[in-house]
């Protein structure tokens, strides 16, 4: 018998090359296309007024009242950092270990500093350090995590449906998708919880991994508690992105914000289309005021992580000292 040919072994090599290479190229090829679009319609509203795209958004960024836009802001990332932590308090204790609420705050926070480049990895970050300080199985916070995960994903969508019914003929038609989506979501769920708790399955492998403690032990109503205590969360941001989109000169209603931002937030949870599309909604969803929103849109989101990464900041020591003993 003679031996496979060179060519022949290195061929899974290559396409194994390939798809990585593509796998990093699309996210840049859409993210270049997105702002591409951004910048031909800030551009066109730039021309019309007799200005450049850069004269245009430094008008834009002059005219702001940044002291009351930071007045809405850092109260908003500190309310949304509480809520962040309450989530993570109440699983761990139904499912793991009690941890006092005020004890989480230097890992929740610190890790917010790891999901500027990987929010899983910040996840991950958690289970390592509640590990490491109170000896709680790994993979059993992990599977916490998980939970948490699993959770915002129906939390998200929960809104995102309502957004998208209350701006049905606004939106995209890319996100008439999203109510079958949430019935396709809504099978899985059920799937789930009947692979999980029912004992029927009771021989389901992956019932005996412990990363799978979490949804072992869940009751339907868990689930709908972590989307309840999640949701003042978003219902803030609604009231928080009308009035600082009125500090950039354009006036959303509560009802009207309502319908567009969870819309949004859920888009950029999704890859593929529904991302793309999100990324660009803010002006493609209030023509005559691209500048504006494209600056609104950008600005909010990246102070929003990057101040939750200074929030990070405020706890790393004592996370450090903590885990480390530094």
């Amino acid at each position: 018998m003679t031996d496979a040919s060179p060519e022949a072994s290195e061929a899974p090599e290559r396409e194994k090359l390939r798809s990585s290479w593509a796998h990093r190229l699309v996210p840049w090829v859409i993210t270049i296309a997105c702002f591409g679009y951004l910048y031909s319609r800030i551009a066109g509203e730039a021309g019309r007024k007799g200005l450049s795209a850069g004269a245009y958004l430094a008008e834009i960024f002059a005219s702001v009242d940044w002291t009351a836009w930071l007045a809405l802001m850092v109260p908003y990332s500190f309310f949304y950092f509480l809520i962040d932590t309450l989530i993570l308090w109440r699983v761990l204790a139904w499912f793991n270990t009690r941890v006092p609420y005020r004890d989480l705050f230097p890992v929740r926070a610190s890790t917010y500093i790891i999901s500027i480049l990987n929010e899983q990895v910040g996840k991950g970050a958690i289970a390592l350090y509640l590990n490491r300080r109170d000896g709680v199985p790994a993979w059993q916070v992990g599977g916490c995590m998980l939970f948490i995960m699993f959770c915002e994903f129906y939390y998200l969508l929960t809104w995102a449906l309502v957004g998208s019914t209350v701006s049905w003929d606004r939106v995209p038609e890319i996100f008439h998708g999203i109510p079958i989506v949430a019935v396709a979501a809504g099978i899985v769920f059920v799937t789930v919880v009947y692979l999980f708790r029912s004992e029927r399955m009771s021989g389901f492998a992956l019932r005996k991994r412990q990363i799978f403690t979490a949804f072992q032990q869940a009751d339907w109503w868990q689930y709908l508690t972590v989307i309840v205590l999640r949701s003042p969360a978003l219902l803030a941001a609604v009231w928080v992105y009308s009035k600082a989109a009125a500090l950039f000169g354009v006036e959303i209603g509560l009802i009207e914000m309502l319908g567009v931002l969870p819309v949004i937030f859920f888009g950029t949870l999704i890859p593929g289309p529904f991302r793309a599309a999100a990324v660009t909604l803010w002006p493609t969803l209030f023509p005559g005021n691209e500048g504006q929103m494209t600056a609104f849109g950008f600005v909010q989101h990246n102070f929003f992580v990057l101040f939750n990464a200074g929030i990070g900041l405020l706890f790393l020591r004592r996370a450090n000292r903590e885990l480390f003993g530094k």
